[in-house]
Formats: C-alpha cells, structure tokens, sequence
C-alpha cells in the first residue's frame, strides 16, 4: 500500500511541472515581437558577430612556416645542396631573391651560404646572378660529338654528364649509331668515351675472327711470361720472384707486437705525468 500511495504522488507531481511548463510556452508565444525595419538594428540588441567572407586557416601556413625555418636552421651543406639542385634542374640564373622564394634559402642572410655559394666549382656567380656551372659547357648532341673528337685518348663520361640535362641520352645515341665508343667500367666513374674515327674502321675476314677465338691463352703467369719472352717482348710482372717472395712472407713466425696490453704496465698515482716511467730507480729518491 505505502509503495502504491509513492507512486501515485509521483504521478502528481509529474503533471503539476507538465502543466507549468505548458503555462511558460503559452504566455511567451502570447507576447508580440517588435517590428524591425530593415537595416536598423535596435539599441538594446546584442551585437552580432561579423562572418569573414573567407574562413583563415592557419594550418598550411603554419606547415609553410615551420618548413622555412626548418631550412634556414639546418647545416650549410644542406641549403648549398638545395640552391645547387634548384640550378642543376632549371639551368636558369637566380637572384637571391628568387633563390629564397623557390628554396627559402636566405643567402644574404646567411655569410656562410652564401661565401660557400660563391666559391663552389659548380656555380658561376656574376656579382647579381647565381647559374650552374658545368665543367665543360655544351648545347646539343652536335657538340658534344665535337668535343669527345677532340680527346683523342677518350674523354671521361663523369666530365660532361653535368653539361646539359639529356646528354646521357645524347651519348647514348651517339653510341647506338657508331659515332662514338662508350666503355663502361665496374664504377661507373670510370666509364670513358671515345670518337669512332672512321679512318680507323677495317674489315677482318671471318677465317682470321674464327682463328683468334679458337686460340688458347696460357691460364698461368708463368706461361704468359714465358710466351711473351719467346715474342720478344718484356712482361711487365715477375711471378716468379713475387711468389718465392710470398712463400717467405708466409713462413716466417708471427710474433707478437711489442708493448702488448699485458707487458704494459699500469701508471700508479706516483708515476702519472711522469715520462721515463720504465725507470723507476731514478725517481725512488
């Protein structure tokens, strides 16, 4: 019974804030909301806030920002590396000014930049302008052929692969049609080219190709040695001195270095600072 009679005031109470509620919303849509003409604001009205008409986002400025500084702040090989890249690249001449505006390297703000900028090999600095500045300066496959020409013991690929941007592929041509010979080496940095003069082009008869790849060359030094001795030439190596040379080497007892860790001895408090420590007699005193 006492479970029923809380329940049911409950219930009371529930419709008593219902009706209370119902009151507030009848006497507030009751009252009238004043006239505004349009384009005057009333006294007595918040102000409200003025929209932008476009959103700023600070996020990508923020980005921006923190990579200039993270350029500006980082060694001066990195920002040589990045003006040296930018030149490499366009192969056009840049003030400062626009050097900073492609890489955000300040070369006027930083003496190091730009004294290093100013003295490298691979810039050409005219006082205003900065430019790339190859070893060897060429416009074209028509060049570069004049120019390999002219080196008649060959001329290094790693010279001129900086000339121009395609001169690789140009080279590459010139070899795919005979004009020039391009060797390459187990470094690549050693890869040389070499003009194909025609006056030097010869036809060998396939009896003579067929004999010279059937014959066998001797797989020892020795032999060779012996070979080139019967025609009369000088071989240039000594095998036979460098291995008896070799087999001493190899019998003679490895001994220990002198002053190993175990016959050193350790500096005590009173020997430290002292150079002629192997005599301590002279020091007893």
């Amino acid at each position: 019974m006492a479970l029923n009679e809380r329940l049911n005031k409950f219930k009371q109470q529930q419709e008593t804030c219902q009706n209370t509620l119902s009151s507030i919303f009848a006497s507030q849509a009751s009252i009238s909301t004043p006239k505004l003409v349009p384009g005057i604001q009333p006294v007595n009205a918040p102000l409200a806030p003025v929209k932008p008409l476009h959103p700023i986002k600070f996020s990508n400025d923020t980005e921006r920002l923190q990579h200039i500084n993270s350029v500006r702040k980082s060694a001066v090989g990195v920002q040589i590396k990045l003006v040296i890249g930018l030149l490499y690249k366009t192969r056009q001449s840049f003030t400062a000014k626009q050097v900073n505006e492609a890489t955000y390297v300040d070369i006027h703000g930083n003496k190091a930049v730009f004294d290093s900028l100013r003295n490298n090999p691979k810039v050409l600095f005219d006082g205003t302008r900065f430019s790339y500045k190859p070893k060897h300066v060429l416009i074209g496959r028509d060049e570069l052929l004049g120019l390999i020409k002219k080196h008649e013991f060959g001329l290094p690929v790693e010279d001129i692969k900086d000339a121009y941007p395609s001169v690789l592929e140009d080279l590459q041509a010139l070899k795919a049609s005979g004009d020039v010979w391009w060797l390459s080496s187990a470094n690549s940095q050693g890869d040389m080219a070499y003009f194909n003069d025609p006056l030097y082009k010869i036809t060998v008869d396939n009896d003579l190709k067929e004999l010279f790849q059937k014959t066998e060359l001797p797989r020892d030094m020795l032999d060779i040695e012996k070979e080139l001795k019967k025609s009369v030439e000088k071989p240039m190596t000594n095998t036979t001195k460098r291995r008896a040379l070799a087999q001493i080497l190899d019998a003679a007892p490895k001994t220990k270095p002198k002053g190993s860790k175990k016959q050193q001895r350790r500096l005590t408090g009173k020997s430290k600072g002292i150079t002629n420590i192997h005599m301590p007699e002279l020091f007893d005193a």
